[in-house]
C-alpha cells in the first residue's frame, strides 16, 4: 500500500515535470514557426497530450465498442470543463502570484459552441456510421485550420 502510494506520487510529480518541458517547448516551436497561441494550446499541445488516450479510443472503436469508444473520448473533455478548469482557477488564489483567469475570444466561444452543438448531434442518438466520424474529423481539420490562421495577441 505505501509502496504503491509512492510509487503514484512519483509518477504525478514525473508527468508534470514532462508537461511543463512540453509546453515549453511547445510554446518555443510555435513562436518560431508562427503558430498563434491558440493553436498550439488546442491543437499540439492536445494532440501530444491526449495520444494514450486517442489511441485507446481507436483500439477500442476497432473493436466495435462504439459506446465504450466515445466515452473515452467525450469523458475527458468533460472531466477537464466540469473539474479541472475550475480547480485551476479557484487554487490559482491561494498558490499563484496573481489570480489565473479565463478570458475567451469571440472566435473561440463559437468554435466550443459549434463543438458542443455537433458532439450531441452525432452523441445524442446512440448510434455511430461513417458520415458522423467524417462530420467530426471535418470540424478538427476546420478549426485546426483556422486556429492556425487566427493571429497572435501577443
Amino acid at each position: 500500500m505505501q509502496l504503491s502510494l509512492l510509487v503514484l506520487i512519483g509518477a504525478s510529480i514525473g508527468a508534470a515535470l514532462l508537461s511543463e518541458v512540453l509546453v515549453g517547448s511547445a510554446e518555443g516551436a510555435g513562436r518560431v514557426l508562427g503558430m498563434s497561441e491558440a493553436f498550439v494550446g488546442l491543437i499540439c499541445v492536445a494532440v501530444v497530450g491526449g495520444a494514450a488516450e486517442s489511441l485507446s479510443a481507436i483500439s477500442v472503436a476497432s473493436r466495435n465498442r462504439m459506446d465504450l469508444s466515445i466515452g473515452i473520448s467525450l469523458g475527458s473533455s468533460i472531466q477537464i470543463a466540469l473539474f479541472v478548469a475550475p480547480v485551476l482557477v479557484l487554487s490559482s488564489y491561494l498558490i499563484a502570484p496573481r489570480p489565473f483567469h479565463l478570458t475567451f475570444s469571440t472566435q473561440l466561444l463559437s468554435f466550443l459552441l459549434l463543438s458542443v452543438l455537433l458532439t450531441a448531434i452525432v452523441a445524442g442518438d446512440g448510434r455511430s456510421n461513417w458520415y458522423k466520424g467524417v462530420q467530426l474529423i471535418l470540424l478538427y481539420l476546420i478549426l485546426g485550420f483556422t486556429l492556425y490562421l487566427i493571429p497572435s495577441h501577443s
